[in-house]
């Protein structure tokens, strides 16, 4: 049975993970393991995840970080987990419900022929919940289709998606020590990556929902900040090819794995 682990980063989501898991569960998908990635949230976030991991052993597992230090250091924390547990397949999403676990059984089906499956709000069929305002469609729709595509020469139509399914292999052979974006731009830095490794990316249509419970953490300077990194990272792997993919190493073999606070609290 193959390893589908589901990395989700979680701050301040005590609401949404319990709905979450439940809906992960419901699909019934044999080797399905959600990993909570909890940067000490205050609201209680992370002790949910512990008692989740025991409602649900095997199921969930809940990694403890001692601060909030960003979306894709978690994102970077929870796939070295499911590396280092046997994953053959990793799923980034996020907790609130803009990404609908409804889309996972479709991603799972469409890996069979590429490396990585892309939940895209810009190809045909995609749609944005009609809660957004102009404004923030065109800064969304900039960002994308003019700013990182272009700027970058992607081929991805949704270059910022955080909903994505992965072969493991392509994560072990991408170097995530290498990756330098924290923040936002993780998102479009890791697809950037795979296309320069010469990875097959597919692109399949979601509906992206407004978050149904909280606040969106999109600040002004996170923003800014992923602007600014577009650069930077296009100079950092300017000259990146398919000959340097890492060498893939025998898949690790685990006989078990818990989720203890103590056990797997991770700093990156």
């Amino acid at each position: 049975m193959p390893g589908i682990f589901v990395v989700i980063p979680t701050y301040n989501e005590a609401d949404n993970l319990p709905l979450m898991a439940a809906e992960l569960w419901a699909l019934n998908i044999g080797g399905l393991v959600a990993v909570v990635v909890d940067d000490n949230s205050p609201d209680g976030t992370g002790l949910i995840a512990d008692e989740l991991a025991v409602q649900r052993p095997g199921s969930l597992f809940a990694l403890h970080r001692p601060r909030k230090e960003g979306l894709g250091a978690a994102y970077i924390c929870g796939f070295q987990w499911a590396l280092q547990h046997g994953a053959d397949v990793v799923f980034q999403m996020d907790c609130d419900f803009s990404h609908s676990p409804e889309h996972i059984p479709q991603m799972l089906y469409e890996l069979r022929d590429c490396d990585v499956v892309v939940g895209s709000r810009y190809v045909g069929g995609g749609q944005i919940d009609e809660r957004w305002g102009t404004g923030r469609y065109l800064l969304s729709w900039w960002a994308n289709a003019v700013y990182s595509r272009f700027l970058l020469n992607m081929k991805v139509k949704d270059a910022t998606a955080g909903f994505k399914c992965w072969r493991a292999d392509v994560l072990r052979s991408i170097n995530l020590e290498r990756i330098s974006s924290f923040g936002y731009s993780f998102q479009f830095e890791m697809a950037y990556i795979a296309e320069k490794l010469g990875y097959c990316i597919k692109e399949i249509p979601i509906y992206f929902e407004d978050r149904r419970i909280g606040h969106s953490k999109l600040t002004i300077p996170i923003k800014i900040e992923a602007a600014l990194r577009t650069w930077l990272i296009l100079w950092q792997y300017r000259q990146l090819t398919p000959e340097q993919r890492l060498p893939l190493l025998e898949k690790p073999v685990v006989a078990g794995a818990t989720g203890e606070r103590g056990e797997h609290s991770a700093h990156s």
